[in-house]
């Protein structure tokens, strides 16, 4: 057999048969051929697995973003949900409510912890004609109408309580009153301490009380003010409290010294925090009243604080002032039973008053001599009873009955009055600012 047969044979081996035992010609090149209709479904079978796995992936995301967006609802639903069981406060009455975890959350008190939480307050003297039903204030209040904090500024001991201030917030008429209560005033019922002064109350007294609630009771039944709230801080806090905001503003008629090169210049002066702490405990040259005089001096630091803080609002917008809060707040520059809600809802309602709705009064008295048995003299103030009473039901008890002297544990050391010269040393923050108040300089004392 020729090559040419031979080869012609292979091919003819290598050609598929048919059903009746022919054999299937072969193409031109010699290759399989395939019919059409199994081409097609081959090409399309390729296809449907291209699209399968082009389209995996995006099913993949879409079933993940289900699932998590379902987990979030789930989670926001349970956060919502009144689960937890809560004490609020309402007009000197515990109530218990149940409310969401979130809402817990908001009114956490974190630093509550180091002085506590104060005692409820039962208020009988309701004033009928002015009591207010809502000020639409969402806080744990004792008086609708009003919110009243008491703040204590220590040494560097934390034990002495130099600054007494009282703030009340008036919601229902849109002002602020503050009471300057001197650290020498005479409270001999409310501290065991010798010296009688209310700046011992908080270092010495009944052990039963925690050290806050002690001041906190002096100033209620004295004054028959309600307290709803503490904040204490430290002078060294205060550095950093002032740092924090880029320092106070403030203007100065002359120079301060404070002692040796520490010096705050006069006239315009952005005081740093160190600075801040020179003012407020300067009374190196006040003369006579030293402390009563520093007492008025300090307005002019609120009055500067004031108008920083309305400008950190007013230049920078609420969000950049309540960073501010919430940093002071988490640094722990402040101790108070409130949480960073309820101080942020204070603040913002300071933030819309001005200058002129905040005044300033300083507790009515005289200074004198106490000879406690076996101790020195002590230097205290000695509050005029019926002055002192006066201002406080014209300007601290808007919604209660007038205090009377009966119902008021206020001891006159000084019956017979030397001097009158503190008895009526109110001024408001916008006087304060422009100088046209009744606060000393430098060299009137």
């Amino acid at each position: 057999m020729s090559d040419n047969k031979k080869v012609y044979r292979e091919k003819n081996d290598s050609m598929p048969k048919l059903k009746n035992g022919s054999k299937k010609k072969a193409n031109s090149s010699g290759t399989k051929q395939i019919k059409g209709t199994d081409y097609n479904k081959r090409l399309m079978t390729k296809n449907v697995v291209r699209v399968k796995n082009k389209f995996s992936y995006k099913d993949l995301a879409v079933k993940i973003c289900s699932i998590s967006l379902s987990l979030i609802l789930i989670v926001i639903m349970i956060l919502n949900m009144p689960i937890i069981a809560y004490n609020k406060n309402v007009n000197g009455q515990v109530i218990n409510e149940n409310v969401s975890i979130i809402t817990y959350l908001k009114r956490w008190q974190p630093l509550v912890d180091t002085e506590g939480e104060l005692s409820a307050v039962d208020i009988t003297d309701i004033n009928e004609e002015t009591k207010k039903d809502d000020d639409k204030l969402d806080l744990p209040q004792i008086i609708e109408g009003q919110y009243t904090v008491l703040f204590l500024g220590f040494d560097e001991s934390s034990e002495m309580n130099d600054v007494n201030w009282l703030f009340q917030f008036n919601i229902g008429n849109g002002t602020m009153n503050v009471l300057q209560i001197p650290r020498d005033s005479f409270m001999p019922y409310y501290t065991s301490s010798y010296t009688a002064k209310f700046n011992s109350i908080y270092s010495s007294g009944d052990g039963e009380v925690s050290p806050i609630q002690r001041v906190v009771n002096a100033v209620q039944d004295n004054f028959g003010i309600p307290i709803d709230a503490y904040v204490t801080t430290n002078c060294y806090d205060i550095v950093s409290i002032v740092d924090l905001i880029g320092g106070i503003p403030i203007t100065l008629d002359e120079q301060m010294m404070y002692e040796g090169d520490k010096i705050i210049p006069a006239g315009y002066s952005v005081l740093t925090g160190e600075q801040a702490e020179w003012f407020v405990r300067y009374r190196r040259t006040f003369k006579g009243e030293g402390d009563i005089a520093r007492m008025k001096n300090q307005r002019k630091f609120l009055a500067a604080a004031m108008k920083k803080m309305l400008n950190i609002v007013e230049d920078e917008g609420k969000t950049k002032f309540y960073g501010y809060l919430k940093k002071i707040y988490d640094n722990r520059y402040i101790l108070t039973d409130m949480s960073l809600e309820e101080i942020s809802m204070l603040a913002d309602f300071g933030s819309t008053l001005n200058l002129e709705q905040v005044q300033v009064h300083l507790l009515p008295g005289e200074g004198a001599w106490y000879y406690p048995e076996g101790h020195s003299r002590q230097s205290v103030w000695s509050v005029h009873k019926q002055e002192a009473l006066d201002l406080i039901n014209n300007n601290f008890r808007p919604y209660q009955i007038p205090l009377t002297a009966e119902r008021s544990s206020l001891i006159e050391l000084v019956t017979e009055h030397l001097t009158d010269f503190n008895d009526n040393s109110s001024d408001n923050l916008e006087d304060i600012d422009n100088g046209n108040t009744n606060t000393p300089s430098i060299d009137s004392y």
